[in-house]
């Protein structure tokens, strides 16, 4: 017996688009080390292989069994336990940019991660208005600039290099000093994402 006869089989043609990348993904995941899956379309999937690359460079292998019209079959193999470390940027050239505005300069977006992470980025005054922050924590590390964190207390001056704690469900609010504010947040994953909620005196009295 081959190992390509060993190998599970996934023939994704009858299966609606939207479901088949996940479907692939998961199945992956669910290998060993040194197992495969085989891989069924009406089409080469070059889509799928550049999706490879980024979610999972380095820890899979792909092999072209059959380059056939309406018939390509390929052969894609997990070469780690794992999904590899990886570098993702450098905050230093992330945050260098000239800005007019309050933007997402970076963002976590890995398919099934666990975290979520955001470098957002403010103009020299510019603000994120006050807000109350959904059912998870918040780790904020402040990366160039300086400004002020608005809370239902006291507000705190934050310069580079700060860390802070923003606990869930609490209120603030972000304005930028004269050089701008560069901050990069990490909390645990939410499926839907975090939205920011106005925010509203009355609840807050409650």
């Amino acid at each position: 017996m081959t190992a390509e006869s060993e190998s599970p089989v996934i023939d994704v043609r009858e299966i609606p688009k939207p479901q088949r990348h996940p479907k692939i993904f998961a199945l992956f995941d669910s290998l060993d080390a040194g197992q495969a899956l085989i891989l069924v379309n009406d089409h080469d999937p070059r889509h799928l292989h550049d999706e490879f690359e980024v979610e999972r460079p380095g820890s899979y292998s792909w092999d072209y069994l059959t380059r056939e019209k309406r018939d390509y079959r390929i052969r894609i193999g997990k070469t780690t336990t794992a999904a590899l470390p990886r570098r993702l940027g450098n905050t230093a050239e992330l945050t260098q940019a000239p800005t007019d505005a309050a933007d997402v300069a970076w963002k976590l977006g890995f398919r099934d991660r666990q975290l979520d992470s955001n470098l957002i980025r403010l103009a020299p005054g510019g603000s994120i208005g006050q807000h109350r922050g959904g059912e998870v924590d918040v780790l904020l590390h402040v990366l160039a600039g300086s400004g002020t964190v608005g809370t239902e207390g006291e507000a705190v001056e934050v310069t580079a290099g700060d860390l802070l704690w923003l606990p869930r469900y609490s209120t603030r609010s972000f304005t930028a000093g004269p050089d701008g504010l560069s901050y990069l947040t990490v909390h645990t994953h939410r499926e839907p994402s975090l939205t920011i909620e106005p925010f509203d005196a009355d609840r807050a009295g409650r």
